[in-house]
């Protein structure tokens, strides 16, 4: 495939592609890999925790969980969202055909590379699983750099720590057992990545819809403020990573939770309720913010409230909500489809939420532990069936413009 000699709007450039539909947009192939991961791997946790059933893996259990749904899941999210928005950021064509695929390829590789790696080593298991996320960072730097998008200079960045900090975790868990600093640190950049995406679309989004209802009050535009809470989190979450049981932790988080909900609070998201694509929105980032509630919490009043709480209200709510949120409106939006949630759709966000509130429980009442890890997991199951049994056959076809 060859650049034309301008730069070709996105929707535009998408319809030169006339292969297999499925392999026209980025978001196509890895929402759908994202949606099935996140019911398999989420089916395989609850026994492979309790002993029930053996998996070839050298991690542990929890680890293994962790490494799958942060780097395996959300893995997926952001590469199908940013193989969709860079083309519309530099004016390129898309990522297609057989390079997606080869992407996508090296993707499941590492699913199934980590799955097995008590079989095949850890060593080859982790130069599979590397090579993806290694690969998709050259894929953005490339895409970036030749489109002469400076002001996204910052996603390579972001993708280049990624995988970074996926290849510490298979030497941390190699080293030490564990690789709890490593997920609280991809766990960290993804809530970070809420922060500043979330921040941006949340409002823009409300404001587009409140333009429409002819309501004239609006989102506050980002200011000084913003920027002021965004290092506050970011020196937060950095802390979180290095000690999340200290004292000063726990005052920074309850600061930076507090500044973050007063963020939301300005971006009349109330007044958009109706509209349940934009009100997931301000759900996901809400979960954001809570997060270092509950964290903070649990670093200054650690006989309370559990350190997993604070963890899952970031994982399951924000990351959960968020991700499932963009998604469902990245899908509908580049296939030409009107942008209106279905009950369905809702189901499947209000299920995410089910799974977030049977985990909470889990930590606070430790004598139903296994009864809300079941419920949690099935919930999550049910919301990313739920996808697929909508979104499936949206992403697989052609229609629209993209």
């Amino acid at each position: 495939m060859t650049m034309a000699s301008r730069p070709i709007g996105s929707a535009a450039a998408s319809r030169l592609w006339r292969g297999a539909a499925v392999l026209s947009r980025g978001f196509r192939p890895f929402f759908l890999v994202a949606g099935a991961w996140a019911v398999i791997g989420m089916a395989i946790w609850p026994p492979f925790f309790a002993g029930q059933i053996e998996v070839p893996t050298a991690f542990s259990p929890v680890d293994w969980h962790a490494h799958e749904m942060i780097f395996g899941y959300v893995g997926a999210v952001v590469a199908g969202f940013l193989l969709t928005a860079i083309p519309n950021w530099t004016g390129r064509l898309p990522v297609a055909g057989v390079p997606l695929a080869s992407l996508i390829a090296s993707w499941a590789a590492g699913r199934v590379a980590v799955f097995f790696s008590a079989e095949i080593g850890r060593v080859p298991a982790a130069l599979i699983d590397a090579a993806f996320l290694a690969v998709f960072a050259c894929v953005v730097a490339r895409e970036v750099i030749a489109g002469h998008n400076r002001r996204n200079f910052k996603v390579i960045a972001l993708v280049l720590t990624l995988s970074l900090d996926n290849i510490a975790f298979h030497l941390e868990d190699e080293r030490f057992g564990l690789a709890e600093m490593s997920t609280r640190a991809a766990l960290g950049l993804i809530v970070m990545l809420i922060l500043l995406v979330g921040g941006r679309v949340t409002p823009s989004f409300t404001n587009n819809w409140l333009a429409r209802a002819r309501l004239t009050e609006r989102p506050a535009p980002f200011g000084k403020a913003d920027a002021a809470i965004l290092g506050l989190s970011a020196v937060t979450l950095a802390l979180w990573v290095a000690a999340p049981e200290s004292v000063a932790t726990g005052a920074l988080a309850l600061l930076a939770g507090v500044a973050n909900l007063w963020r939301l609070s300005r971006w009349r998201g109330l007044a958009a309720r109706r509209d349940a694509l934009v009100f997931v929105l301000h759900a996901g980032f809400f979960f954001a913010a809570a997060g270092f509630l509950v964290a903070g919490a649990g670093a200054l009043w650690p006989s309370r409230i559990a350190y997993a709480a604070g963890v899952h209200v970031w994982a399951v709510g924000a990351v959960g909500v968020m991700t499932l949120a963009m998604m469902t409106r990245a899908t509908l939006g580049h296939s030409g489809r009107a942008l209106v949630a279905s009950k369905a759709t809702q189901f499947a966000y209000l299920c995410v939420v089910v799974a977030l509130a049977a985990r909470l429980t889990m930590a606070f009442a430790p004598q139903f532990a296994r009864p809300m890890m079941d419920l949690a997991a099935g919930a999550w199951i049910l919301a990313f069936a739920t996808f697929l049994f909508i979104y499936a056959p949206i992403l697989m076809r052609r229609s629209g413009p993209a």
